[in-house]
């Protein structure tokens, strides 16, 4: 395939998430509106975090989001149990998971698809990273996921789901 980025390029359609269409909706509520409207969370958020780098290595963003969120809330990554990682290009996942000492092929990190497989909708992929991520910590009965995305410009966030 053609590289898509640079002519002389490694990034081509094969290795980039697909941008295409999708809907996501989430609810966040706290604990009085969820009891007085019958509701029951898939997840708690513990704690979230944004960091920024400089443009030009702009897909590692999630690095220093993450190390911020895991050293406020006292987490290790390895008390992790679900990693659902935005993957922008395969070289970026692989690029973050590795600078935060996650092992490549780990199956804690996307283990039913990333956004190579599922696609990139612009502006719904950090909802169906959540709801993905809640997901699984109810299907895994693991205790903490960990959502990550790079953001254009050079930022990136992270938040960490605790199963309720």
């Amino acid at each position: 395939l053609s590289p898509i980025v640079s002519l002389s390029g490694t990034v081509t359609a094969g290795n980039a998430s697909g941008v295409n269409d999708g809907a996501c909706a989430l609810m966040l509520a706290n604990e009085d509106a969820m009891r007085e409207n019958d509701l029951t969370p898939l997840a708690r958020v513990v704690g979230f975090a944004t960091a920024g780098v400089e443009p030009r290595v702009m897909g590692i963003g999630p690095v220093p989001a993450t190390q911020k969120l895991l050293a406020r809330e006292n987490v290790l990554i390895g008390d992790i149990g679900v990693i659902e990682l935005n993957e922008a290009f395969a070289a970026q996942a692989l690029a973050v998971t590795r600078a935060l000492g996650i092992e490549d092929g780990d199956s804690r990190v996307n283990p039913n698809g990333g956004a190579i497989a599922l696609g990139h909708p612009l502006g719904m992929s950090g909802a169906r990273l959540a709801f993905t991520a809640a997901t699984e910590l109810t299907l895994t009965q693991e205790k903490y996921a960990l959502v990550t995305m790079c953001i254009g410009v050079g930022q990136g966030i992270a938040m960490l789901l605790q199963r309720v």
